[in-house]
């Protein structure tokens, strides 16, 4: 049956998919099938793979250091894939998180170095303001262009990554270049103004637990997910970036400016990966160096697409990633033959299989689970 109160339809076809389908079963199989090409590929270069998945599963989640840093990357998980899965609810295809994530740690090497005396709660309230601030201005320049000159988001983004790379080493050789340390950082961060990790918080209650790099930033993540959400499906802006998304005819029709949602969502998406900066810098290494992000950007799009750009199965898709990335770091310290480079083939085969690949086995779960189209031959169906 149709869900809508009233459907018509003479002599044709509906397509009535679940939400369940493609929300879960879809995401769930390509994820299996790239898990298990991932299987293929270890056992092909001759790893014991039981004693492979032990050590994986062992080192993200059997212990409490562990799980720790599995949320700890997680964090940096959540805000590069909302904000590329926000881009993707406009048609944007935003690729320049490394850019606006390097940006927006610049933004707060400015607040905890130019600053002294501050408390803590007013220091971090201004870092997230001028991580935010830093990361949406990076990302304004691409969206305007787009928007005033049809210059193609995915090309700017990427010269923007560059250039912000480029940007860093600058600033890390001279301007912010620590004067007691020989290597391209900054100086450390006061003390005062780090980020509260889990073994200082647990030392609170006077439980003793491993020293740890997860911070209170996953709960502004957190936060950030439901302001996602709260803004997409529930403000008049929101309404109009998915809008623009799906159909750019239909927008303008109705009245939407589309420039002004594009530079605005783009701003956005900036913001939200400019966030990284709170999780790898003030709370964990404390100072500014040019390789913080990590890659972290560039997941975000395989994260997005995991989490089929729904806040909540982005936060599903960053545990995930969490796990393989930390998991991946165990299994490289602990087989030789080995490198950090399996945390990269997992997560291209996982694009691969949620991105390209994705609708490769749909018909075919449509036909097992009996849903897809269906024939009507009434005229009006209440």
């Amino acid at each position: 049956m149709v869900k809508s109160k009233r459907s018509l339809v003479r002599h044709g076809v509906v397509k009535v998919e679940p939400w369940w389908f493609n929300s879960l079963l879809l995401p769930l199989v390509n994820i299996c099938l790239a898990l298990l090409a991932c299987v293929v590929v270890l056992w092909l270069i001759g790893i014991d793979i039981i004693n492979g998945i032990e050590v994986m599963f062992f080192g993200a989640l059997g212990q409490p250091e562990g799980i720790a840093y599995t949320l700890f990357y997680a964090t940096n998980f959540i805000f590069s894939g909302l904000g590329v899965a926000l881009a993707w609810h406009a048609g944007l295809f935003n690729i320049g998180g490394e850019g606006q994530a390097t940006l927006g740690g610049v933004g707060i090497t400015v607040a905890c170095l130019s600053l002294d005396g501050w408390s803590f709660g007013s220091l971090f309230v201004l870092a997230v303001m001028l991580s935010a601030l830093f990361g949406a201005a990076w990302a304004f320049i691409p969206g305007w262009l787009n928007a005033y000159r049809g210059s193609h988001v995915v090309i700017t983004t990427i010269l923007f990554n560059l250039l912000a790379a480029a940007l860093v080493v600058y600033l890390l050789t001279g301007p912010m270049k620590s004067s007691v340390q020989m290597a391209a950082v900054s100086e450390v961060f006061p003390q005062a103004y780090w980020l509260p990790t889990l073994d200082v918080m647990a030392q609170w209650f006077g439980i003793t637990i491993e020293r740890n790099p997860l911070n209170i930033s996953l709960f502004w993540a957190l936060i950030c997910c439901l302001i996602v959400h709260v803004y997409l499906w529930h403000s008049r802006l929101g309404y109009e970036t998915r809008l623009v998304g799906q159909n750019m005819k239909a927008a303008l029709f109705a009245g939407v400016n589309e420039k002004k949602i594009i530079i605005i969502t783009m701003m956005l998406s900036g913001m939200l990966v400019g966030f990284i900066g709170l999780n790898e810098l003030l709370g964990n290494s404390h100072q500014l160096h040019a390789e913080f992000v990590s890659g972290f950007g560039f997941a975000g799009i395989a994260v997005a697409l995991m989490g089929r750009s729904s806040p909540l199965g982005i936060i599903a898709a960053s545990i995930l990633f969490g796990v393989i990335y930390q998991g991946g770091s165990e299994l490289a310290f602990s087989v030789d033959s080995v490198g950090n480079d399996i945390i990269l083939l997992i997560q291209g085969l996982i694009v691969l299989f949620c991105g390209a690949l994705e609708k490769m086995l749909k018909p075919t779960l449509m036909r097992v689970f009996k849903v897809g189209v269906h024939k009507h031959h009434l005229a009006e169906q209440r």
